[in-house]
């Protein structure tokens, strides 16, 4: 995980905690002093809401207790690798994407930030510039041909 990513995990964590949580506990209370609780929809959905919070904080907890820096003055850019730029061209149609090969928690299409899951980047991680990899996406088999890896 980049530096900058591993800090947008922590100020949201931080904002979940600092912010949301307190709000929802106030949301319960008021909920709470206007009577039955057996038939307050919004005692509910705050409780719901509550429940929802606390699942990500522990998510975003646990994401961040195993995360690892990547010192990205080491990346080597002969090869697809994680924090590497890709430039890949579609071997069919000729159209040339750009992306950024990131960790899960932050990929990001709109940005360009491509998961390190996700099919495309599994099969051009390890290709160099001129391979070629054949990629199973939920259309079919597409092919791209590596043109450029950077930072």
């Amino acid at each position: 995980m980049t530096a900058d990513g591993y800090k947008k995990l922590v100020d949201e964590l931080n904002e979940l905690e600092r912010v949301q949580r307190p709000a929802i506990s106030k949301q319960i209370a008021e909920a709470r002093d206007k009577g039955d609780l057996s038939e307050n929809a919004e005692y509910d959905a705050a409780k719901e809401a509550q429940g929802l919070l606390e699942m990500k904080i522990a998510q975003l907890k646990d994401t961040i207790s195993s995360a690892r820096m990547i010192d990205e003055s080491k990346i080597n850019t002969n090869a697809v690798q994680i924090l590497t730029r890709v430039k890949i061209k579609n071997t069919k149609s000729g159209q040339i994407m750009s992306y950024t090969i990131v960790s899960e928690s932050e990929a990001n299409i709109k940005e360009g930030k491509l998961s390190v899951t996700t099919p495309i980047a599994k099969g051009l991680l390890g290709k160099k510039v001129g391979e070629k990899a054949e990629v199973t996406v939920p259309s079919g088999v597409m092919e791209f041909e590596v043109v450029e890896i950077s930072l």
